[in-house]
């Protein structure tokens, strides 16, 4: 079987894609993945063939955008770099696939691919990693920088996110798309959160004790649990130094803000003082170097990058953002996280692992050393925490995403809509 891969975004969107095209290729299927350019070295690594989208300065331009990482104001730059690939995209599966064989398999930003399918009749799996991706008036997701209370009825909560899609997401989004569709002779979309979850398969790569099925999901989407896929990152190994420091002292506090983040300065700070006040030896992995302060006390370490499959199990607690990914990692090693959640689906990540007593949730503003450092002790110090990530450890050491969704492309392939 062929199966083209595509992936639009950074490391969270990517790396998933990337382990599905691995996976597949080892069940004996011929692929291939495009992706935004400096993916290239981490798809080379894994042995599958690439088409870079885009360019290496292009996506830095798009990570380095200060509004990218701000509530309704990250909408704008996401979509515009997203709209930059759209066609590309598209004309790369005109001209690689055909439509009697084989199957398209794609992340959520992928919008070339879903026009592909609709124009040129190309069997397609949406591919969501995020609940947030999810509409459902029954349980609506958390909408970033709206600090709705819970208790609101989850339709009042689903209308609310109306409005966005046509006040924030469809000004940044449908102009574009919509002028490329009608270069396709494609009449327009009108709600683009209606319109990606109209494609013939869509895989859902959360379990269902995170994240429960609604009955008002699309009937066509299969849900398999989440893609550990952190091996093909960077690195798959831990850096000797930092091997080192683990071995040297009690289990650390681990701090990330995500790959793509450049406005994390604050953040790590933040970590340093808190590390200091409680007495705890910490790790920061920041990708740039500027992120992390210079000249660390002792006890603390700085590295770009680390496997958290490897890392975790060895730490006392995660703190970082609230991608679901970095979220799906402390779940595997149970252990607990605390969310400082930034824009896109981190609320509403922060949220399922706060009801689920996994971990606990603090604002931006809110998240200084003291502040920090009480929500922390609590958290380390409560079984009922405990309790619930030993949970969740288990659950996930008996589920595999990737293989599930592996089988399920397969399926889909067959049984060609």
């Amino acid at each position: 079987m062929q199966v083209h891969l595509v992936a639009i975004g950074t490391h969270g969107d990517v790396l998933p894609i990337l382990a599905l095209a691995s996976a597949l290729k080892g069940r004996g299927h011929s692929v291939a993945l495009a992706a935004p350019a400096p993916f290239a070295p981490l798809a080379e690594r894994a042995g599958i063939p690439f088409h870079g989208l885009g360019t290496e300065a292009g996506f830095a331009r798009f990570t380095a955008e200060p509004d990218l990482w701000r509530p309704w104001r990250g909408v704008e730059p996401l979509f515009s770099y997203v709209s930059d690939l759209t066609e590309p995209t598209y004309r790369w599966l005109a001209a690689e696939v055909r439509p009697e064989a084989g199957i398209v398999v794609a992340s959520t930003l992928s919008l070339g691919a879903r026009l592909a399918q609709e124009r040129l009749g190309l069997n397609l799996a949406t591919v969501h990693v995020m609940p947030f991706f999810m509409e459902s008036r029954l349980d609506s997701p958390r909408l970033p920088g709206v600090p709705l209370p819970r208790f609101l009825p989850s339709r009042f909560r689903h209308w609310v996110g109306l409005g966005a899609d046509k006040y924030v997401i469809g000004p940044a989004a449908l102009p574009r798309l919509n002028a490329f569709r009608a270069e396709l002779g494609l009449g327009p979309v009108r709600r683009l959160r209606y319109w990606w979850n109209l494609a013939p398969h869509l895989i859902l790569m959360f379990p269902d004790w995170f994240t429960p099925p609604q009955a008002d999901w699309p009937v066509q989407a299969v849900q398999v649990g989440f893609p550990i896929a952190d091996r093909f990152g960077d690195t798959d190994r831990l850096d000797p130094d930092l091997e080192a420091f683990l071995d040297a002292g009690a289990p650390p506090l681990v701090f990330t803000y995500g790959s793509a983040m450049r406005q994390g300065r604050a953040f790590f700070e933040t970590a340093v003082a808190l590390c200091r006040r409680m007495g705890r030896r910490g790790v920061l992995l920041a990708p740039q170097a500027d992120q992390a302060p210079a000249d660390l006390p002792p006890g603390l370490i700085h590295l770009p990058y680390a496997p958290l499959s490897a890392l975790l199990p060895r730490t006392a607690a995660l703190v970082h953002h609230g991608g679901v990914g970095t979220v799906a990692q402390a779940l595997a090693a149970g252990v607990p996280q605390l969310i400082v959640p930034v824009a896109f689906d981190h609320f509403d990540e922060g949220s399922r692992v706060r009801r689920l007593d996994l971990g606990t949730v603090m604002s931006q503003r809110a998240f200084t050393p003291a502040r920090a450092a009480r929500r922390l002790t609590r958290l380390l110090a409560s079984d009922r925490v405990a309790r619930a990530c030993a949970g969740a450890r288990e659950r996930m050491a008996g589920e595999d995403g990737i293989a599930r969704a592996c089988a399920a492309i397969e399926r889909m392939a067959a049984e060609r809509v």
